[in-house]
């Protein structure tokens, strides 16, 4: 027993593609994503300090940012549409997750870490304010991923609707100040330049996001 099997998680996360199964131009692994996420987190952590006068918990932020995904190394990147068709198969596949890294911990990581590791590997996406911060993180770098490649013309509708339904999550969060924030100062700059596709991506975030011109 020791922590050299965890290491060994993060070439697990490296393997695994983001959007499986899908043509893609550039190809995103589950590792990236979660450092992406992290720097991501810190970037909205600190607007929501500065401009919302929050006080955060970087410690549990930073931890929910770099591990959420990490239990992918057990089952892979199920495709969101399909662990969300229904609310028993998501509790199913939650729970196989569960049990999964329940039984890494006790079997892989010394005794003295262990009650971290539960901390650690356990849902990261709950009502805190880090967890809520989190959501929108993850959302936000699929946001960004889906971008990309209908920036390049990747043509697979997959790009736009997961770009659509990035938005309609974030938007859910729009009462934390880091979002209203990213609406009106950041996500604008996306649309600058010319692309295929540019106009029906305004037209989706105009509709989701009550943005006017």
């Amino acid at each position: 027993m020791g922590l050299n099997a965890f290491i060994k998680g993060f070439n697990n996360l490296e393997a695994i593609d983001r959007a499986p199964g899908e043509f893609k131009y550039q190809h995103h692994s589950v590792a990236a994503h979660c450092y992406r996420t992290a720097e991501l987190a810190q970037m909205m952590g600190d607007i929501e300090e500065v401009h919302g006068n929050a006080e955060i918990n970087w410690k549990a932020l930073y931890e929910k940012a770099l591990n959420h995904d990490y239990t992918e190394r057990f089952i892979g990147d199920i495709k969101t549409p399909v662990k969300y068709a229904t609310p028993q198969l998501r509790k199913l596949i939650g729970n196989v997750e569960e049990n999964m890294a329940s039984k890494f911990i006790h079997d892989e990581i010394p005794t003295e870490f262990q009650e971290i590791y539960e901390r650690r590997l356990a849902e990261a996406k709950d009502d805190t304010l880090e967890g809520k911060i989190l959501s929108v993180c993850d959302k936000l770098d699929l946001l960004y991923e889906a971008y990309g490649e209908i920036e390049l013309g990747n043509p697979n509708p997959v790009y736009m609707r997961m770009f659509k339904e990035s938005l309609m999550t974030i938007k859910q969060f729009d009462d934390l100040v880091c979002v209203r924030y990213f609406i009106k100062d950041i996500l604008p700059d996306l649309f600058e330049g010319d692309f295929a596709g540019k106009d029906k991506m305004q037209r989706i975030a105009f509709s989701i996001l009550l943005m006017a011109e």
